[in-house]
């Protein structure tokens, strides 16, 4: 399937839904790097394409970027509030709280100095 929706981009045809299904994909193959890209072009072509602020936090999650993940997900909260998109705003609230959850865990397992 990423390789037909490649080929698609290859010819010209470019979207917003293209770009979030590619990234969808290359997520769940494990590619973060580029699905964070293609999650990007979707949020190019509209900003307030909620469901890709939401995967494109995840991507940098999984590749330990938190704070990337933070502000992508807070960011996109703020878009999907605003669309009215509420679904999508309280996923990426629960993402916050396990994400504050776990930095919070890290710091009191850290050795103290």
């Amino acid at each position: 399937m990423r390789l037909v929706l490649e080929k698609l981009l290859q010819d010209g045809r470019d979207d917003a839904l293209l770009r979030f299904t590619l990234g969808s994909i290359c997520l769940q193959e494990g590619d973060g790097e580029t699905a964070i890209l293609h999650f990007q072009r979707a949020i190019e072509f509209d900003p307030t394409y909620s469901a890709a602020w939401k995967l494109r936090g995840a991507a940098m999650l999984k590749l330990n970027r938190i704070e990337e993940a933070r502000r992508t997900w807070t960011e996109g909260r703020a878009v999907a509030e605003k669309k009215g998109d509420l679904q999508v705003a309280r996923e990426i609230t629960v993402f916050l709280k396990r994400l504050d959850r776990q930095c919070t865990a890290a710091n009191r397992s850290e050795p103290e100095t």
